[in-house]
């Protein structure tokens, strides 16, 4: 199992808090907790690899933290690890 990098956004009490995936275009999810939009969260990257031919490799915190156009959302926002697994492929017929 591997994990992926998310940044979880709260903007205040009449917004949901959102959650997205720096490696991730495209790869998010909310919830009106922190624990609804995490799990949310789980669902997202399971959604996303079904979309795509390759899940992009999961960069490591440092990695981002060097990486100017990720670093200053990583000092604004709360920073979490989702886990993902890979999909079993379905067996050929």
């Amino acid at each position: 199992m591997s994990h992926y990098i998310a940044l979880i956004e709260d903007a205040g009490p009449d917004t949901a808090i959102g959650v997205w995936f720096p490696d991730l275009p495209g790869c998010f999810s909310a919830g009106d907790t922190v624990e609804e939009a995490m799990n949310h969260a789980e669902e997202a990257l399971t959604l996303y690899a079904a979309s795509v031919s390759a899940m992009p490799r999961a960069r490591t915190l440092t990695e981002l933290k060097a990486d100017p156009e990720i670093a200053a959302d990583i000092a604004a926002h709360i920073v979490a690890l989702v886990p993902f697994k890979l999909p079993v492929p379905a067996a050929a017929e």
